[in-house]
């Protein structure tokens, strides 16, 4: 299972990287061919405006993956960052908590929908959207982690001997945070494939001009009934990426974490 998972996602990195030599113009239209069915031309048909549907949702998956590792790494910098500080930090790490407290108070889409509204459209300000309710999950699983590590005697003996700040933190903090940090940047990630594709459905994402499967999705709902493949091949692409996310960071879950490892070997 997990062979295959890396498979699938190699095969839509592989898909994003190398659109333009897959794919036709994305953007191209061909009125006097508006919604047909497959041709040579057009092997899954065009939408409404006559463009290519195989090549916006092969430009489609690059938008995608491009949110979705953006905010991951974003997610992971400035989370990771912010939590550590936060559990070594005892009043800086109220304070911080009590502003996590508040973000997190406040659902993520309907925060990332706000701050898209407020900012120009592009696939930029769809990143900002999305990473920023992303970060409070981050920061508080750091925390966490850091405030435990912080009471193991390893890390009491190496205050004992004059370990700097920066030196424990890089020694023995931010090894210990790798792993949940990893499973949950994978979280991350496909949290952010589906934040965009809401974003761009609802028209507050990227640009009309950009490939997007959202807004792809959009753009069908008023042909669903008697071309349901419009909305059906962007739909199942998306599902089939965020379910390859989902279950890579299950399986790096259960292989990070020993308690898992030690109870199947028994």
């Amino acid at each position: 299972m997990t062979a295959s998972c890396v498979a699938v996602l190699l095969f839509f990195v592989l898909v994003a990287i190398f659109a333009p030599l897959i794919a036709g113009d994305p953007i191209a239209l061909n009125p006097a061919e508006r919604l047909t069915s497959s041709s040579e031309s057009a092997i899954w048909g065009r939408d409404h405006l006559g463009r290519d549907v195989f090549a916006r949702a092969v430009y489609g998956t690059r938008t995608s993956m491009l949110v979705g590792f953006s905010v991951a790494g974003l997610t992971t910098l400035f989370g990771v960052a912010i939590g550590i500080y936060a559990g070594m930090s005892r009043i800086g790490g109220a304070v911080i908590m009590r502003l996590n407290d508040a973000m997190m108070a406040i659902p993520a889409i309907l925060l990332a929908i706000a701050l898209a509204s407020l900012m120009n459209a592009g696939v930029v300000t769809v990143i900002i959207a999305i990473t920023l309710p992303e970060i409070p999950r981050m920061v508080r699983l750091v925390r966490s982690v850091v405030l435990g590590v912080r009471e193991q005697p390893y890390v009491a003996a190496a205050t004992s001997i004059g370990t700097s700040g920066l030196a424990m933190v890089w020694r023995h903090i931010l090894p210990n945070t790798l792993g949940p940090v990893l499973v949950q940047a994978t979280y991350a990630c496909a949290s952010a494939i589906i934040a965009s594709a809401v974003l761009s459905f609802l028209g507050v994402g990227t640009s009309p001009e950009v490939p997007s499967w959202g807004g792809m999705m959009a753009d069908a709902r008023s042909y669903f009934r008697i071309h349901p493949e419009l909305m059906a091949y962007p739909g199942a692409l998306l599902s089939m990426l965020v379910l390859v996310v989902n279950i890579l960071g299950d399986r790096l879950s259960d292989a990070l974490d020993p308690r898992k490892t030690r109870r199947g070997s028994l």
